[in-house]
């Protein structure tokens, strides 16, 4: 990007890291993706439990080979050949973890998190259980509004994650959201993140970079 297009980014994240404070939400504001690991180092214990919600951003920060080799313990939720009752000891087991790692689908101008989930364990976990949420956004990922919140879920998120799945939904065949009741559909639970009664619990990293979908 652009030293203007980086400026004006830089202005927005500081505007929405103040917006995200007022809702008692802790913010790190970072300008590049190669700063997200470096964060985490200081922010993660290797004594700690830590598990992930499913995030592309993890990917592409790349966090989740990191925890891999941090020495923290790991509920690896990509671990080559996990049965399906495996997986759900995993996603059950998080909600007694140290820490989890995480995006969101979008953050508004009021600094909210808003999220949709297929069975909800990602949305489940940032609401309730982990002692601490740690939320990594880029500003790709910034709305007006709740209402722009669902409209960029609908129109960006879903389907290129239903794409990313290989699912057979229409959003996925079609690039945006068809409004289905599809078997494979993972816009089931939604949740709308705001003003936090317990201060410390979630940390939003914004990074001045487009991340995830």
């Amino acid at each position: 990007m652009d030293q203007n297009t980086a400026a004006a980014t830089a202005l927005r994240m500081q505007r929405l890291a103040k917006t995200l404070e007022g809702n008692n939400f802790d913010v790190v504001c970072l300008e590049t993706k190669e700063q997200v690991i470096p964060t985490l180092e200081t922010m993660i214990e290797k004594t700690e439990t830590v598990s992930v919600g499913g995030s592309m951003t993890l990917f592409e920060t790349g966090v989740i080979d990191w925890l891999r080799t941090w020495g923290c313990t790991f509920h690896d939720r990509y671990a080559p050949g996990l049965t399906g009752e495996q997986m759900s000891d995993i996603f059950r087991g998080a909600f007694t973890d140290d820490v989890y790692l995480t995006s969101t689908n979008a953050v508004t101008e009021a600094g909210e998190l808003v999220n949709i989930d297929g069975n909800g364990n990602r949305v489940a976990a940032m609401l309730f259980g982990p002692k601490r949420v740690i939320v990594v956004v880029g500003m790709n990922k910034l709305v007006a509004d709740v209402e722009a919140a669902f409209a960029r879920i609908q129109e960006v998120a879903a389907p290129a994650n239903a794409l990313r799945l290989g699912l057979k939904t229409p959003c996925a065949a079609t690039g945006r959201c068809m409004h289905c009741d599809s078997p494979a559909k993972i816009c089931r639970k939604a949740t709308i993140m705001g003003s936090q009664g317990d201060k410390g619990r979630v940390t939003v990293i914004l990074v001045a970079e487009p991340l995830g979908y």
